[in-house]
C-alpha cells in the first residue's frame, strides 16, 4: 500500500537510527526522499544509494538544521531539486545528559539549539511553499521525556516539551491552509544510541514497558507514514506516543 506514492519528503538527521528508518520506510512506500546529515558523509552517501535502489529519487544534503541560514538554503536546494516539499519530518536531535547542578550553560544551549531551534528553522522555511500548494504535513519527533520529564535530562526534556507546544501552535496557525502538524513521542527505541547502554539498564527499561520489549525504529517510521498520508487527513495538533504503553 503506497501511502505516500510520489510525494516529496524532507527528513532531517537521517544518517542513522530513527531518521534512517523513516527515510527508508518512505522510500519503500514510493516517496521521493530528501534528507540531511551533519558529519556522517560516508553514511549519507551510502543511504542515498540505498534509497535510490527502491526506484525513487533520493538525495542527501550536508546541512546543520540548528542554523537558520543553512535551513533556508537547504529548503531552497530541495525545492530546486524536487520542485516541491509535501512532508517535513523534523528528526535531528542530540543529548548532553547530566544533573542540573552539574549542567553547563553550553550543554543546555547546545541541546535547545539542535533539538528545538532546528524545528523552528525548518518549519519556518517550508511554510511558504506549503502554503502556496495549500497542502502539507509537518511531523516533529519529540519524546516521552518531553511529557513526563527525566532526571539528568533537564535540557533534553525541555527541548522535547517545547516541540510539543510548538507543534500545537503551528497546527492552529496553519490548519486553515490545509497544512497539518503533529508530533511523535517515542519511548525506549532500540537504536545505535541505546546499544551503548549496559544490559542491566536495558532490562530494567523493558520491565517497565507493558509490551515488555523495546521498540524498533521502523515502528516509529510507520507512525510517520500514517501522519504523512491521507489516512490521517483529519489529525492535526496531536502527539502520538510510540512507547509500548510505558506512559499508560
Amino acid at each position: 500500500m503506497n501511502l505516500v506514492q510520489d510525494k516529496v519528503v524532507l527528513v532531517t538527521g537521517a544518517s542513522r537510527g530513527i531518521g534512517k528508518a523513516i527515510a527508508t520506510q518512505f522510500a519503500k512506500a514510493g516517496a521521493h526522499v530528501a534528507f540531511t546529515y551533519l558529519s556522517s558523509v560516508e553514511k549519507g552517501q551510502a543511504l542515498e544509494k540505498e534509497l535510490s535502489s527502491f526506484g525513487i529519487k533520493a538525495k542527501g544534503y550536508q546541512s546543520d538544521a540548528s542554523q537558520y541560514a543553512e535551513s533556508e538554503a537547504l529548503v531552497e536546494a530541495v525545492l530546486a531539486d524536487f520542485q516541491t516539499i509535501d512532508i517535513l519530518i523534523n528528526n535531528a536531535g542530540i543529548t548532553k545528559d547530566g544533573l542540573l547542578m552539574r549542567m553547563s550553560e553550553e550543554q543546555w544551549d547546545d541541546v535547545i539549539r539542535v533539538n528545538l531551534k532546528s524545528v523552528f528553522n525548518l518549519t519556518k522555511a517550508v511554510i511558504k511553499p506549503m502554503m502556496k500548494a495549500k497542502s502539507g504535513s509537518i511531523i516533529n519527533l519529540t519524546s516521552i521525556v518531553g511529557i513526563k520529564g527525566n532526571a539528568g535530562q533537564a535540557n533534553y526534556s525541555a527541548s522535547k516539551a517545547g516541540i510539543i507546544g510548538f507543534t500545537k501552535s503551528v497546527a492552529l496557525e496553519l490548519g486553515s491552509r490545509n497544512i497539518r502538524c503533529n508530533s511523535i513521542a517515542p519511548g525506549f527505541i532500540e537504536t545505535e544510541m541505546t546499544g551503548e547502554l549496559n544490559e542491566a539498564t536495558v532490562e530494567e527499561w523493558k520491565k517497565a514497558i507493558p509490551l515488555k520489549r523495546g521498540g524498533e525504529a521502523n515502528e516509529v517510521a510507520n507512525v510517520c507514514l500514517f501522519l504523512a498520508s491521507d489516512l490521517s487527513s483529519y489529525v492535526t495538533g496531536q502527539t502520538i506516543q510510540v512507547d509500548g504503553g510505558l506512559l499508560t
